[in-house]
């Protein structure tokens, strides 16, 4: 079973259950991951109904260690995503009904 879902796949996917062409469903992916990502960057948080939420959030420096051979290194500062499932996706995933 494969782990990875890809923009081809979701390409393919629009192509197959909605009749579009293969370019405008690979635009209509470009365009979504797009202003989600121009959203997130814009206002730190992205709520998607019934899907869950994205939000950011800035991590500070510090001091991290290899585990091999136990050299410290700094660890820079940065920003991370975080996402929290909504309810309805939670109990759609956890739902017992395979249909």
């Amino acid at each position: 079973m494969r782990k990875n879902l890809t923009k081809k796949d979701l390409t393919n996917a629009i192509y197959m259950q909605l009749g579009f062409s293969k370019n405008i469903s690979q635009n209509l992916i470009d365009d979504f991951l797009t202003l989600v990502t121009e959203s997130l960057n814009l206002e730190k948080e992205l709520k998607i109904s019934k899907f869950g939420t994205f939000s950011i959030r800035h991590k500070k420096s510090r001091i991290g260690r290899n585990p091999l051979n136990k050299e410290e290194k700094i660890i820079s500062e940065r920003n991370v995503v975080l996402f929290k499932a909504s309810k309805e996706f939670k109990n759609l995933v956890n739902s017992k009904d395979d249909s």
